[in-house]
């Protein structure tokens, strides 16, 4: 009862913030980017609590479940892409606009900014699709009776957690998820600290934790080299490097800075925060994984410890904080495509006279049928991969096709827009036909396809087609 009680005492405030701050919401800037008035370390905040989603709390934490501390090196990717962000944060302030399609736009012209609105989209409803799932399964856990037996199903867990974060969402946009945001940042920083310490002396320290691994079998979640290939490391650090450096969401948090150097500033501090909560969360998973036998649990391998493992009242922050996270993610991943079909579709080429107040009105409509196809999409995935490899895929969408020409329209005066639209089909097409398609891969050396995920070779298709094509139609 512990846990229901704090985390709806958490989720009511939500409510009561959103609600307060929707009355403030005038105008598409209010809405989407905050008013353009945040501080860097509200910023700080609100994009930690969005890079620290679920990809992080049960997708890294999972694949730690899978192989232990090697699991160590998965944020490298993220971390070295956040580092390159400092270099871009102050520059993409600047531009004064609400979406990454705009600049790609601006850059390139109307087809490649089309299709990158295609890309952006397809990519973010995937990852809002996991968020659900990741909701249902808290729910569902909270709800467990004393025989381990869930009061609710897990479906009816997943529609309940997406029925919040639409509502959520559509009640004031950027402001609300801000602010809460930087409350998310603090509680999960706060309860990883403490809870990380309890649950190492629980498992008996570095020899309690030899033995128990032993005992399962698993020898190798004791060694951080030799566990992963230099194939592996590739295939699980390029996706959030890539993703990363073209996220929308951060572009988005920096359109809404007050300025370019707060954006830059805040950027830099996001550096080390990620390092601290990434590096606390893999290692809790860790030192869990010791005293969780059963696999089917250690999915959700977090869920569990706070649920199972920690005093009641901590577990319950973690909880709590779980549900931050998963709820701060989704919110934004569902915003900034409702933003950029209203901006690049709706106010390009519909109406491009639409009032305010109509803009306001559509952007909410967007983000209530952007929640329903997303919800569409996470029934299909519900019985299949886990959420590692769901992020996975979804970065490797969305990096693949983007970020390159984002990259370049910000540092490459070469590129063209039949450069920029080359590389954006590509990148798509082949992350779909390398991870939906592997019939067409049969004529590769054995061995190949099955380790090498779709992330290199869309990456590689991408970043060539760009540069071939940009160089054949210069000017």
């Amino acid at each position: 009862m512990t846990y229901l009680t704090i985390i709806l005492l958490y989720l009511f405030t939500l409510i009561g913030v959103g609600i307060y701050k929707s009355k403030k919401i005038k105008t598409q800037a209010d809405f989407a980017v905050a008013g353009r008035s945040l501080s860097p370390w509200v910023l700080v905040g609100t994009m930690l609590a969005t890079w620290i989603g679920t990809g992080s709390i049960l997708g890294n934490a999972g694949k730690t479940y899978e192989t232990g501390m090697a699991a160590l090196i998965l944020p490298i990717g993220g971390t070295l892409g956040i580092i390159l962000l400092t270099q871009i944060a102050g520059k993409v302030r600047s531009f004064e606009k609400f979406t990454v399609p705009e600049i790609i736009g601006d850059r390139y012209g109307p087809g490649a900014r089309l299709l990158s609105v295609f890309a952006l989209v397809m990519a973010y409803m995937v990852i809002v699709s996991y968020q659900y799932n990741a909701g249902g399964a808290v729910i569902s856990t909270i709800l467990t009776d004393e025989h381990g037996v869930s009061l609710i199903s897990i479906e009816m867990a997943t529609v309940i957690a997406a029925v919040f974060i639409i509502a959520y969402t559509m009640l004031a946009g950027l402001v609300s998820v801000a602010y809460t945001d930087v409350g998310n940042g603090i509680i999960m920083t706060i309860s990883l600290m403490i809870a990380f310490p309890i649950l190492w002396f629980k498992a008996g320290g570095w020899s309690g934790m030899e033995v128990a691994f032993a005992n399962m079998g698993k020898d190798q979640h004791m060694q951080f080299f030799g566990v992963y290939s230099g194939m592996d490391i590739i295939n699980f650090c390029l996706p959030p490097f890539l993703l990363v450096l073209g996220d929308a969401n951060m572009y988005q948090r920096f359109f809404a800075s007050r300025n370019a150097e707060g954006a830059k500033s805040a950027t830099k501090i996001l550096v080390f925060a990620v390092v601290i909560i990434e590096l606390l969360i893999i290692a809790s998973a860790w030192v869990s994984s010791s005293m969780i036998a059963d696999a089917d649990v250690g999915k959700h391998v977090l869920i569990y410890a706070a649920h199972q493992l920690l005093p009641t009242f901590l577990g319950a922050i973690m909880m709590t904080t779980i549900v931050g996270i998963i709820i701060s993610t989704a919110d934004s991943f569902l915003l900034v495509p409702a933003t950029t079909l209203m901006r690049d579709i709706y106010l390009n080429y519909i109406n491009p006279n639409a009032s305010e107040k109509k803009i306001v009105l559509l952007s909410r409509l967007l983000v209530l049928v952007l929640g329903i196809v997303a919800f569409i999409v996470s029934r299909g995935f519900a019985e299949s991969e886990g959420f590692f490899e769901r992020a996975l895929y979804a970065y490797t969408i969305y990096g693949a096709a983007i970020t390159p020409v984002l990259v370049a329209a910000l540092f490459w005066k070469n590129a063209t827009k039949e450069g920029a639209v080359a590389s954006i089909i590509s990148g798509t097409v082949m992350t779909l036909l390398w991870k939906e398609v592997p019939a067409l891969w049969t004529w590769l050396p054995e061995g190949i396809y099955g380790s090498v995920d779709e992330v290199l070779p869309a990456i590689c298709c991408s970043v060539i087609a760009l540069v071939g094509v940009s160089l054949l139609t210069k000017k």
